[in-house]
């Protein structure tokens, strides 16, 4: 019974989240997931690739995989990018895979402030393993739903595809930076039983701000930063805040966040929190590489194995003629900077 009561508490949660994006702790290592905006902030090309593995004790939980490029195309103050997302839920294989072309724009509005706006063009499959899925007419006879299934879903089940649109503005200059998305703007059906499943729009305002710890005369290699930032989500019934702080000192990086609106209470009536994160990553010339962990904090507690997240960003430097190489102003990702 207290088997059978763990995996009910663990659907009923599945199915609230199911209403919601996947989403990454180490937001700053996935930028182009949060934002179309940040494409092509970069004096680089830059190559990521994430990794988040939430609630691994509680039927296989949620693993995320995303990879992504972009490019600055400095002639003509655009960037250009591809994202590439495989999200897994459960033990019945339900799988979505979405594929995205990129493209923002950048005016220097001043000599210390750059405006960027960006786009996302999405196509997305959507899928389940029918042979993992145990439906309740086969549980009346055999515990382990070996019998045949007569459910008419079963003949229902399919495949979705999609096409997803988002969009996104940010604004910035040397030491602070706000940010706006909206994801899922045609608000697509994704359902398998070719019902009405729509993801629901996704609103986000994120932000932060570059605190240098030294503002002395002398020049220095190695400069202490703190860099507070908070992300503000939106999807349809569900709020969520997350809200931080990184401490850098290259090359090591480390962090702590919390997710949740304490001043609310969720559907239980019960105050609305999710985790803490810890976060530890390194930074070198070309390669950064981050890890980081959720601990639970909610209703779930500590049976669902809390997050697991790892990181990978890759940059190859772009090599400009001096002739015409152009005076720009990049994106001074607050957490991950070495001057």
């Amino acid at each position: 019974m207290k088997r059978l009561y763990i995996i009910f508490c663990f659907l009923s949660s599945v199915l609230l989240v199911s209403a919601q994006d996947p989403q990454f702790s180490q937001y700053f290592a996935a930028p182009l997931y949060l934002n179309p905006a940040f494409t092509g902030t970069t004096q680089d090309h830059r190559f990521i690739a994430n990794y988040r593995n939430q609630w691994p004790n509680a039927a296989r939980g949620f693993v995320t995989y995303a990879f992504s490029y972009d490019y600055n195309m400095y002639h003509y103050n655009s960037g250009i990018g591809f994202l590439a997302t495989v999200d897994q839920a459960g033990t019945a294989g339900m799988k979505s895979s979405q594929f995205n072309f990129l493209y923002s724009y950048k005016w220097n509005v001043s000599n210390k402030w750059v405006v960027s706006a960006g786009l996302n063009f999405g196509y997305a499959f959507r899928s389940v393993d029918i042979n993992k899925i145990i439906f309740g007419d086969q549980l009346q006879f055999d515990t382990d739903g070996n019998v045949p299934s007569d459910d008419p879903a079963l003949y229902s089940l399919g495949t979705s595809s999609y096409f997803d649109f988002s969009a996104g503005a940010l604004a910035y200059n040397k030491n602070f930076w706000i940010g706006f998305s909206a994801s899922h703007l045609n608000t697509p059906n994704r359902s398998l039983l070719n019902q009405e499943s729509v993801i629901p729009l996704k609103t986000s305002l994120h932000g932060g701000v570059r605190i240098p710890l030294y503002g002395g005369p002398f020049k220095k290699d190695h400069i202490s930063v703190l860099a507070p930032s908070f992300i503000y989500k939106n999807q349809g019934k569900f709020d969520q805040l997350d809200i931080g702080l990184h401490f850098l000192y290259d090359p090591v990086m480390i962090g702590v966040w919390y997710r949740g609106i304490p001043i609310q209470q969720n559907v239980k009536d019960n105050i609305s929190q999710d985790a803490v994160v810890i976060i530890l990553g390194f930074q070198f010339e070309k390669v950064e590489i981050g890890y980081s962990y959720d601990f639970t904090v909610s209703e779930l507690g500590p049976i669902s194995g809390g997050a697991h997240e790892v990181s990978l960003k890759y940059k190859l430097g772009i090599q400009m003629q001096a002739k015409t190489k152009k005076k720009e102003k990049y994106i001074p990702c607050p957490t991950f900077i070495k001057k």
